[in-house]
């Protein structure tokens, strides 16, 4: 059964998130990691702050779009409140 992640980073650098969907998580955080992600490649180091696990492409997909929304930024905030520093 084929399995999909979507997760949240937190750039040491700039403070900032990234927001992100895979279906292997161990290799695109080490993708990450070693600058091989354009998007994010002037930003490392990442922490990875959250993630979850779908067994639904298009539910994970759904989820990533709601997360990068306005609504889903503040519901990050009002769920990692401790973890983040805004």
């Amino acid at each position: 059964m084929e399995h999909f992640y979507v997760y949240i980073l937190l750039s040491k650098k700039d403070n900032k998130l990234y927001i992100g969907f895979t279906n292997n998580l161990k290799r695109r955080l080490t993708q990450h990691a070693k600058g091989e992600v354009i998007s994010t490649k002037n930003r490392r180091p990442f922490k990875l702050i959250h993630y979850e696990y779908f067994i639904n492409e298009s539910d994970a997909r759904a989820r990533e779009v709601f997360l990068k929304s306005g609504a889903g930024h503040q519901q990050i905030k009002d769920k990692l409140r401790k973890t983040l520093l805004f």
